[in-house]
């Protein structure tokens, strides 16, 4: 049986995520208190014999509405996995300027906001949550992630036939957007050369041959691909024997078209072919208008 804790912030996508999950076979349960997820589990582990559940797909939603009963969520994890069966904990977040605007636009009342502000609603929220978080499985930065998005990180997720694998996500961004939040290891490539200033290279992408051969005609940047895929190589065996289910892994440039595009690609060839289970995800590539006005251009 496959369980699912799906937890986090208000604002950051829980409902949406729980559609998708539906979507895919998933039983699920909302604002369901920590206290009995154990024996919701066990229930349904029993009727696996074929004594009239059918659920081998669950979805529990577990968040500050049930804040009173917060407290029992470690002990209950405990007992879930004492029964032997499998299950993640998948928390999603976003800034606090993202979830104030998420607010301000659906005009929705914050479960805390009672004698708060806002602000202090999510602060406190946060705070509140700090220790679920700490026990999740996979973390989700839904800050600048549209509804596809979403699914296509929720897919990379629960499409996993061994759970005891490590899902890899190399993902490229440009550091004047900002680190994307759910990063685990961050490869900071702006110390290599930068086509942005070659006129007839600006505007391509780190996916074009002209820039690939540009970025590889300089001996710095195979150095470096070879030490970062060395790094994982050494690292990642260890992140599985501490039990991590999945390594996010981001490469950024100025912008986040370039050099971040090219290297996020060539570490997710090399990482495939080491036989790790790897997606990857071009989060800034077309964030400035300038280039999406070029290629409406192309015929």
């Amino acid at each position: 049986m496959d369980v699912i804790i799906l937890t986090g912030m208000s604002g950051a996508g829980k409902s949406q995520a729980v559609h998708f999950l539906e979507d895919q076979g998933y039983f699920c349960i909302d604002n369901l208190p920590p206290v009995v997820l154990p024996e919701l589990a066990r229930t349904f582990l029993k009727g696996q014999g074929g004594e009239g559940y059918a659920f081998n797909k669950l979805a529990f939603v577990v968040d500050i509405r049930s804040n009173e009963l917060l407290k029992g969520f470690g002990k209950a994890i405990a007992e879930i996995k004492s029964l032997g069966c499998p299950y993640r904990i998948i928390f999603l977040e976003a800034s606090d300027a993202v979830l104030v605007s998420r607010y301000r636009q659906t005009r929705r009342k914050h479960p805390l906001s009672e004698g708060l502000s806002l602000v202090e609603a999510i602060d406190k929220e946060r705070d509140m949550m700090r220790g679920i978080r700490a026990r999740a499985t996979h973390v989700i930065d839904t800050s600048m992630m549209d509804l596809n998005g979403l699914r296509e990180e929720l897919v990379n997720i629960i499409d996993v036939e061994d759970l005891s694998t490590m899902d890899i996500h190399v993902e490229s961004f440009g550091f004047k957007y900002g680190i994307p939040g759910d990063c685990d290891v961050t490869c900071d490539v702006r110390f290599l050369p930068n086509p942005f200033y070659i006129p007839e290279l600006k505007m391509l992408s780190g996916k074009d041959q002209a820039i690939v051969e540009f970025l590889e005609d300089h001996e710095e940047t195979k150095e470096y691909y070879k030490k970062m895929m060395d790094l994982l190589i050494f690292s990642i065996p260890y992140y599985i024997r501490e039990g991590k289910a999945r390594l996010s892994v981001g490469v950024g440039c100025t912008g986040g078209r370039h050099r971040s595009v090219y290297m996020a690609e060539r570490l997710f060839e090399g990482l495939k072919k080491e036989g790790y289970r790897v997606s990857i995800h071009h989060r800034d590539i077309d964030k400035d208008p300038r280039y999406q006005r070029q290629e409406g251009t192309k015929a």
